[in-house]
């Protein structure tokens, strides 16, 4: 088929064919996904919901992104969790959210979607594991049922606390769905080896609970272990929106300017992933995704909505499941809403270890050893900026991390630039200096250490016949070098390097 075609209105209806069964595997894998990530942000669970909503009903009509998925993500739960703490509530985290969204517009209208590509895939992995590692430390509680108030009491073991603090029917749904998601992947059942293993781990969890109250109800959770989600009705009635009384704080304004920077990163770096899986190649247009992203926050910060960005789980399950336009962003949205109005004494009876698990999978697959090892293998420029980029994450927040692991990305990348540009070839008191490429000022502390290590009666000569552009620093450099080597006795010579011109401007050369 033309590539042009799948694109087009006309062919709406061949299609959907396509389309609708991959709508509706991404709403399998989206709910459960929407709920989790509301858990580990702290939110009410209905925010993820909604973030769900305006990502599939909103912002397709926006981008032009033909099979990116957007939703509340799982790298901006840390940055909920900090903004609810430092802000003191949800409904002003609302604000910050919302204020975000202008952000990402203003980005895009300044077409600032090239930003992705200054950030060291390094320091992204980096963050990606950060998340991860963030993500397993703070589900694993959940997943074991973990009961914080009981851990508190009287025991003087802390062995024992810990053990009488765990909820053993929490535990036992956490074990299972674990074993799920492991032995999935390795074995195939026909018929039924489509449904993503999140789904089945829900329905199952939810079924277990109901066993156990039927015949261990000793073991049966009880609300406070499963999700909690209001009737229709209620939802409507009991929305949060912003706390405009904190529009003046300061802290507000820098949450939200954390917020919009890291989901306009990590949409940008998603898209580019989905144009590369997209098998028809198509290109989104950056600056416009950033509009509609920005757009979409600015709507879930009014109704009480997670923080969206394209998520590259809902994506690259849509091209997996052959989707092949944005109308499947659509019908999962759809689905989505269908869900929260029709569905929520369903979705409550979900038992939060559940979730967990899910959240666990995601949080070893962020922080994959095998990621870790595979960069290790690729030299020290690249494992340690990922190192120092997660640890600093760890120990202080995302914005902090990213920033520390930019600059230590960035003293390799200066080290690098310092000694690749130049060849230098030495016999008896004779050198060759020549240059391989451009020369830039990055280089100058390279180059003046060559030519200060050269002897008294040597001779040097600069081949620039291979640069195409020499900085006025580096011509500055060799002028003031070739009145020095006068005094030296060092013969010095200039190949395709004009010397009469290094204090006038900026030297381009073309072969």
């Amino acid at each position: 088929m033309d590539n042009r075609g799948l694109v087009n209105p006309a062919n709406f209806i061949s299609n959907l064919k396509y389309d609708l069964p991959a709508g509706l595997v991404v709403f399998l894998v989206a709910l459960p996904l929407c709920l989790g990530i509301s858990l580990a942000s702290g939110a009410p669970f209905s925010s993820g919901l909604i973030a769900g909503v305006i990502g599939g009903l909103l912002i397709p009509h926006i981008s032009k992104a033909q099979l990116s998925v957007s939703g509340p993500a799982a790298g901006l739960t840390t940055i909920v969790l900090l903004g609810v703490e430092t802000l003191g509530t949800f409904e002003a985290l609302l604000v910050a959210i919302f204020l975000s969204g202008f952000v990402q517009i203003a980005l895009g209208l300044v077409k600032a979607g090239y930003i992705a590509y200054f950030f060291p895939s390094s320091v992204i992995k980096g963050m990606l594991a950060a998340i991860g590692s963030i993500l397993i430390m703070k589900q694993l509680p959940y997943a074991i049922g973990y009961h914080t108030e009981l851990a508190a009491g009287n025991s003087s073991n802390p062995f024992s606390r810990i053990f009488e603090s765990i909820e053993w029917g929490a535990f036992i749904i956490g074990f299972i769905s674990l074993g799920i998601f492991i032995l999935w992947k390795k074995t195939k059942l026909s018929g039924i080896s489509w449904l993503p293993a999140a789904l089945i781990v829900t329905v199952l969890s939810i079924l277990i609970n109901q066993g156990f109250w039927l015949w261990l109800p000793e073991l049966a959770l009880s609300s406070e272990f499963l999700v909690n989600i209001p009737k229709a009705t209620e939802l409507i009635s009991t929305l949060k929106g912003p706390d405009w009384s904190t529009f003046g704080n300061r802290d507000v304004y820098a949450i939200a300017l954390t917020i919009g920077i890291i989901a306009s990163v990590e949409t940008l770096l998603t898209i580019e992933a989905v144009d590369k899986l997209d098998p028809y190649k198509r290109k989104t247009p950056l600056n416009r995704e950033l509009i509609a992203q920005g757009f979409g926050n600015c709507i879930a910060g009014l109704i009480g909505g997670l923080p969206i960005t394209s998520v590259i789980v809902r994506s690259s399950t849509a091209i997996s499941s052959g989707g092949r336009t944005k109308m499947i962003a659509l019908f999962h949205g759809i689905l989505l809403f269908f869900a929260v109005m029709f569905l929520p004494g369903i979705l409550s009876k979900i038992p939060l270890a559940a979730l967990a698990a899910i959240l666990l999978t995601v949080g070893f697959k962020l922080a994959d050893p095998r990621i870790v090892k595979s960069i290790y293998k690729e030299g020290s420029d690249q494992w340690i900026p990922m190192a120092v980029t997660t640890i600093a994450i760890l120990l202080s927040d995302l914005l902090v991390g990213i920033g520390i692991g930019i600059v230590v990305g960035l003293f390799f990348v200066l080290r690098a630039n310092f000694h690749s540009p130049f060849t230098v070839i030495r016999k008896d008191k004779d050198t060759l200096i020549i240059f391989n490429r451009d020369v830039s000022f990055l280089n100058k502390a390279a180059l003046s250490n060559i030519l200060e290590g050269l002897e008294k009666w040597s001779t040097v000569e600069i081949n620039g016949k291979r640069a195409r552009f020499i900085d006025h620093d580096i011509g500055e450099l060799l002028r003031e070098f070739e009145t020095e080597a006068k005094i030296k006795n060092i013969t010095v010579k200039f190949t395709d390097i004009e010397s009469d011109e290094f204090s006038q401007k900026p030297i381009e050369y073309f072969s």
